[in-house]
């Protein structure tokens, strides 16, 4: 996917058609982490080299999960995008942060 936006999605064990709403987005999912692990508690995790946008599923994940997280994204200067695990969620929270559908950047 040529010009797309590589995300991280933190959060839930499956991810229904949220893949197929960020690929509309031209948003590709380089990694998919559930957060359940107990190391994302207790260390700081390193994000794919990269990585542009990090897409946190908050109503899957525990508050120390999200905190380590988003640090990570903040200390490398990643975008970051919280909101629940369902389209309409997904949507509305990406277009809030310009990555709307019908954007002129937006590529076939």
């Amino acid at each position: 996917m040529s010009g797309s936006v590589n995300a991280v999605v933190v959060g839930a064990d499956r991810l229904g058609n949220i893949p197929d709403l960020l690929k509309g987005h031209n948003i590709a999912i380089m990694q998919h982490i559930s957060g359940r692990h107990s190391a994302h508690q207790k260390k700081t995790p390193q994000l794919p080299s990269g990585t542009q946008l990090l897409i946190l599923l908050t109503d899957f994940l525990g508050h120390n999960v999200m905190k380590t997280f988003r640090a990570a994204a903040q200390r490398a200067g990643i975008r970051v995008v919280a909101c629940r695990r369902s389209v309409c969620c997904m949507k509305q929270a990406l277009s809030q942060c310009g990555y709307c559908e019908a954007c002129p950047a937006r590529k076939p």
